[in-house]
């Protein structure tokens, strides 16, 4: 019988490392037991099925991709944040080929629906990061926003411009930047 004890953690961080080296056909119960040295029972302590499991890897690897950086300037800055951001993206492109166009594709099927939910409550965080750090931003002028043009319709812009980037795997935050500063600044 198998003594080794796992964290939900480490069947987290096994799993992301298993999608990094062979994709996310990798991920399933049993081959992530095999790896993290635990039985298939193990898992399923955690997870009570392959669907539950890939749903939660996927909002680890969200978080991992956009944990809240060291220098919280960042939220005090639009565009240090943004910079931050495409950065953020670019990483997770490198560390995990593909996720953003397949988690996204994936999802939005009838059957993913839990994961189509955490994938929406991640957007909606990073979208409500986005407002804030607009509020915050001492150097937009006090004008900038109206009552038909706020602060949280420039953040939708704002994100579905780095959403139609992640798709189309381009990084370069140059002509949004341009754009923040030629319309709050």
């Amino acid at each position: 019988m198998n003594t080794v004890v796992t964290s939900k953690e480490d069947i987290l961080k096994t799993s992301r490392e298993l999608i990094q080296q062979r994709g996310w056909s990798a991920v399933n119960i049993r081959s992530v037991a095999i790896a993290c040295g635990v039985s298939v029972g193990s898992i399923y302590n955690y997870f009570d099925s392959k669907a539950a499991l890939i749903c939660t890897t996927v909002e680890s690897v969200w978080c991992e991709i956009f944990h809240r950086p060291e220098d919280s300037d960042v939220f005090q800055d639009t565009q240090a944040c943004i910079t931050w951001m495409y950065e953020r993206m670019e990483y997770g492109c490198k560390q995990y080929p593909g996720f953003f166009t397949m988690h996204s594709l994936g999802f939005m099927q009838e059957e993913k629906s839990d994961g189509k939910r955490r994938m929406q409550q991640t957007w909606q965080h990073i979208l409500d990061g986005l407002c804030f750090v607009l509020k915050q931003d001492a150097r937009i002028r006090t004008d900038a926003f109206t009552e038909q043009f706020t602060a949280e319709k420039f953040a939708d812009v704002l994100f579905s411009m780095m959403l139609s980037a992640l798709m189309r795997e381009d990084y370069d935050a140059t002509a949004v930047l341009e754009i923040v500063r030629r319309t709050l600044y």
